[in-house]
Parts: structure tokens; sequence; C-alpha cells
């Protein structure tokens, strides 16, 4: 196994050999969004775990190279990576198989100052040298934008059904997420539907929902992009608190409004043949 070393001095195996790794996955979805902080990574592993409660083999791969979060979010980060015959093995976790570099890091800390080429070699591994076996769902949590990694799953990936993309309702947001439409149109990957999170703030004591953010970022992105409108998942203090607990909430509160809203953004996931 060659190591690939960046000038910061991060290190992480980049290279070896083994078999495809995604080759027995039937659907490979890509949550994107063009804007940070909306919370794909929070849409990205509650789909994964409303799929897998749903009894469907789960994959959850992370190519947010610069701030993973996906370990943290499941409770895992200190898990590290085991290899058999220079293949990766994921992290089971949450009843799905979870990849990501933030399991391969000595220190949760660390930077990783890394131009295109390695990350494009990192995805490459984690695509084709992942024992993921057979999975219904791959579900993967890219980085805000339409640059290195988004492009290089598309390149790379197996099977790829389809992207989920989530907004905000500011105008400002929904501008940004609209260029992951045309990215996905210039790539040819089907957009599934969209996701308007932050949709209001349901109160946790008596289950009112007010808005807070004004705008109509997710049914004018869904306009836009000809895809549905999944749901809007309103601000819940339960879903950042299950976060920063590592617990994934549609399993810990699942008859709250937002839980609600967040298992129907699978919906037309299981619908896929």
């Amino acid at each position: 196994m060659v190591s690939m070393r960046e000038d910061t001095g991060n290190e992480i195996a980049t290279q070896g050999a083994g078999p495809h790794g995604c080759s027995k996955v039937r659907h490979t979805v890509l949550v994107l969004s063009g804007k940070g902080g909306v919370g794909k990574s929070t849409i990205a592993v509650n789909l994964g775990v409303s799929l897998a409660m749903q009894g469907r083999r789960v994959g959850l791969l992370d190519v947010d190279i610069h701030g993973p979060s996906i370990p943290m979010m499941l409770g895992a980060g200190l898990s590290g990576v085991q290899m058999h015959d220079e293949v990766l093995i994921p992290v089971e976790t949450s009843g799905m198989k979870v990849m990501s570099v933030g399991f391969m890091l000595k220190n949760t800390q660390d930077a990783l100052i890394w131009r295109g080429p390695m990350k494009m070699a990192i995805i490459t591994r984690f695509l084709q040298q992942v024992a993921w076996g057979e999975l219904d769902y791959l579900v993967v949590d890219c980085p805000p934008g339409t640059g290195d990694e988004p492009l290089s799953v598309v390149q790379l990936a197996e099977n790829i059904a389809g992207a989920i993309i989530v907004t905000t309702p500011q105008k400002v947001a929904a501008a940004d997420v609209r260029k992951c439409v045309d990215f996905c149109v210039k790539t040819g990957v089907p957009v599934l539907g969209v996701v308007e999170n932050m949709s209001g703030f349901a109160c946790p004591k008596c289950g009112e929902v007010t808005e807070v953010f004004m705008g109509t970022g997710g049914e004018d992105t869904a306009h836009f992009s000809g895809a549905p409108l999944l749901g809007r998942i309103p601000l819940d203090p339960a879903v950042a608190e299950s976060g920063d607990r590592g617990t994934p909430f549609v399993y810990h509160y699942g008859k709250s409004l937002s839980a609600k809203a967040m298992e129907a953004v699978a919906e037309p996931v299981l619908r896929l043949p």
C-alpha cells in the first residue's frame, strides 16, 4: 500500500489493490446543496437511518473531505478503519455501513489541507476499495458546491439513481442551491426531490410551527428543477441535540413533526425500481 502526503504533513493511505467496492450497490443516491449550513449532513444521516429502519441494506458515504461530520453524528467518531487484504472495512453503526475520512484521522481536530488530486484519490478508494458488499442504497453526503467531490462521485459511482437537493427557505440559499440543479442537469443525474430544511420552528411544548426564515426556497427550487418538494422540515432543538450526542434523530424522536418530515424524504428512494 502506498501513502500520499500533502505539504501539510497529513498522511492517509489512498492506494492499494481490491475489488470494485460499489459494484453490488443497487442505487446510489447523492445528497447535494450549493449552500453550506443548510443541514445537508443531517438529512443524509436521517435518510440513511430511515431506509435502514425499513429493512433495507444501506451504506452511507461521507465525501465531505474538509468537514467530515458523519462520524460524530452517528456516535462513531473514534471507530477507526480496519483493513483486510488492503480493502477498507466500513464501520457498521445505526444499521448502516459507513465510511468517512473522519474515521482515518489520528486527531479529530486535524485539518486536511488537500488539493483536488488528493481528494479525487481518496474518493476513488472509497468507491472502489471499500467492502460495501450488497447494498440496496448507498447514500452519499457531498460537501456544499459543485466541485471536485460531487463530480468525482458522479464519474466513479455505480448505478446513480439520482440526487436529493437540500435548501432552506431564504432566497439567498435557494439561489446557490439552484447551481446544484444545474450541476445535475449537466452531469445527467436525475433530481429525485427537494427538501426545505429549517422551515419554521417547531415548539417542543405545543408543536406549533412559527416561521423563522422567510421565503419559499424549497418550493422555488422544486419548481426550477421540475422535481417534487419532498417536505418542509421545521427546526427542532432535538435535531441539533441528537447530532451532538451521536444518536440518529428519526430513530429516537420518530413521533415528532420534524422526524416525520425527514422520513418522507425516503419515500421516492424506496420507490426506486
